[in-house]
Parts: C-alpha cells; sequence; structure tokens
C-alpha cells in the first residue's frame, strides 16, 4: 500500500478551479518529484493536502489517504496529529515562514512540545541535537538567535529541522532551495537526500530545476494549468517524455541549446482564470496541436513507462504517436 494516496483532488477559489483532479501516489522512502511553471498549482496542491488552504477556497477529493488513515474525513484533532508530525512541510521561503519575534529555540521546542509532549531540558536538548542533525555551526548559540540575524542557507536550514523533529513518515519540500546560491543548494539537497535515506521518509519534492530531480528523484509529476499531465519514472521521462509541454521543459534546459543562437521556448503563458481553452489546455501553445485538441479535454491515460494527458502522445521518437 502506497504511503500517500491522492485522487482526484480539486481546488476551487470561487469561479476559478486552479488545482483540476490531481491524483498522486507517494511510497516510504521514495522520492517523488514535481515540476512544472509557476502557477501550475504545484505548491498549492501540497497546501490543500496540508489543511492550509484558507476561505474562499475550496478543496475537494474522491480520496486523500495517508499510511492507511483517510484525511478526507478525519476529524480536526485527528488531523492536527498527524500534519506536522507525520506529514511535515518545508516552505518556500524560510524567512517568512519562521516567527521573528521568537528565538530559533523557543519555535523549535514549541513544535517538540506540540506533537511529542516534550518541555523543560528534554526539549532544550532535542532542539539542539536537530539544529547538529542539520549541521548548523555553533548550534548551541543559534538557539538563542532570531530569524534576522541567519543567512537564507541557515533559515532554510531551521526549517528543514523543525519539520523533521517528530521523524516524519512524508515530507514535502516545497522549492527548499529559492534564492540561494548554487553551494548553499547544493548542500541544501545533499542534507535533505541524507536525512530522508536516514529515516526512509517519503520525500515530495516541488523544483523547477530538472537537473535536480534527475540526480535524486525516482518519479516524476508533471503539472501544467493546475493539472498532471505527464507521470514516469526519472530515466524515462528525460529519454522520452511522452507530453509536449514535458518535451518543451526538457528542451528549455539550457545544455539542450548548445551551440543555438537562442535558448529553446514554448511560446505564450500559463492560462488564467478568464483564458482557459475549452479543449486541451495546453492546445494554445502546443507546436503539435490538431483540430481536436481545441475542442475536447484529454484525460490521463496510460503510457509505456506512466500516463500522459495528450490524445497524441509523443512516442519515443519525440513525434506524435497518430493524428
Amino acid at each position: 500500500m502506497s504511503l500517500l494516496q491522492i485522487e482526484n483532488l480539486s481546488v476551487q477559489f470561487g469561479a476559478f478551479r486552479a488545482v483540476n483532479n490531481v491524483s498522486l501516489t507517494v511510497n516510504r522512502g521514495e522520492i517523488l518529484g514535481i515540476v512544472g511553471e509557476s502557477g501550475s498549482g504545484k505548491s498549492v496542491s501540497m497546501l490543500a493536502l496540508m489543511g492550509l488552504i484558507d476561505a474562499p477556497g475550496v478543496v475537494t477529493a474522491d480520496a486523500l489517504q495517508f499510511d492507511g488513515q483517510d484525511l478526507l474525513h478525519a476529524r480536526p484533532a485527528q488531523k492536527r496529529k498527524l500534519i506536522g508530525k507525520d506529514v511535515a512541510m518545508i516552505f518556500q521561503d524560510a524567512l517568512s515562514s519562521l516567527n521573528p519575534a521568537f528565538t530559533i529555540g523557543a519555535q523549535l521546542v514549541e513544535t517538540l512540545k506540540l506533537h511529542l509532549g516534550l518541555s523543560g531540558a528534554a526539549a532544550r536538548n532535542r532542539a539542539l541535537e536537530l539544529l547538529e542533525l542539520v549541521e548548523i555551526p555553533d548550534a548551541r548559540a543559534r538557539l538563542a538567535a532570531y530569524p534576522h540575524q541567519l543567512s537564507g542557507g541557515m533559515s532554510q536550514r531551521v526549517m528543514i529541522a523543525m519539520a523533521i523533529a517528530c521523524n516524519p513518515k512524508l515530507l514535502i519540500a516545497d522549492e527548499p532551495t529559492t534564492a540561494l546560491d548554487v553551494t548553499v543548494q547544493a548542500q541544501i539537497m545533499d542534507l535533505l537526500v541524507s536525512l530522508q535515506k536516514q529515516h526512509d521518509m517519503g520525500l515530495i519534492l516541488i523544483t523547477h530545476d530538472l537537473a535536480v530531480v534527475a540526480e535524486v528523484a525516482q518519479r516524476v509529476a508533471v503539472m501544467y494549468a493546475g493539472e498532471v499531465v505527464e507521470t514516469s519514472p526519472v530515466p524515462d521521462i528525460f529519454s522520452t517524455p511522452r507530453h509536449p509541454y514535458t518535451q518543451a521543459l526538457l528542451a528549455s534546459i539550457p545544455e539542450h541549446s548548445k551551440g543555438a543562437s537562442r535558448l529553446a521556448t514554448l511560446p505564450g503563458v500559463v492560462p488564467g482564470q478568464y483564458d482557459r481553452p475549452a479543449g486541451c489546455l495546453l492546445s494554445p501553445r502546443c507546436p503539435y496541436v490538431q483540430p481536436r485538441c481545441h475542442t475536447e479535454h484529454p484525460p490521463l491515460q496510460a503510457t509505456p513507462q506512466g500516463t500522459a494527458r495528450c490524445f497524441y502522445a509523443l512516442n519515443d521518437a519525440g513525434s506524435p504517436t497518430h493524428g
């Protein structure tokens, strides 16, 4: 049984459906990469799983199963026991996620007290242990520091420490290296993967960086305009992308444009609330578009490696299979 199973998750804000029928699974000890442009619904999908979508947002799903427990129909008290303890999330901007009015130590202790019932010296010792685990130098002194006294990389390490404080079974990392320099990015990713392996956690990695996905993930889900458009194991999605959008993402990697006068791009933008096509959401931008694509919305269909939301899924040669 999968550690996490999401079936047809949707998030609606008024008349706008920001996430539409997203289905994903994550196994224990597996790293799933979720990729796509800004505005594709990656973060909103995971915030909905965490119960962090506020009104007027409305979350619906056919199933939200975590470790055999039904999150969709769980009582608020049951969810509070799970979220933050067994399911934890590292948010995009560490500095805005940490409370500027409290020390790092106080915020770590609060997490430990809430979920593990630790207090006093036991909580402080565990907080120190966590900072050392995420390789923060002079960890004891950092317990008394405020968020504004830390660098971006240090703040991100504190967020990781808070997320793993209760040894979660599933960790969601939302763009964990955003706004960090390249050297620190590599250190943070190495740390995350090391902790994931040590604790056999499931890890959902939301990122724009396909190189990171290629290096650490086992499977990938590609999202576009609030929908999953392709899922596949990592080696296959790089060698034989089945969806035109996945192909365009891979073509946009600078290394693939060596010798060309311009980088490869996909014209147009992700459709918003008022310009959504009637058929395939990629149809205004797709180089392989057919008349059918403008009027019919394609379902997520099985491919040799996974799934793709395309009537004319690309073959091994990178062209439509029929049409």
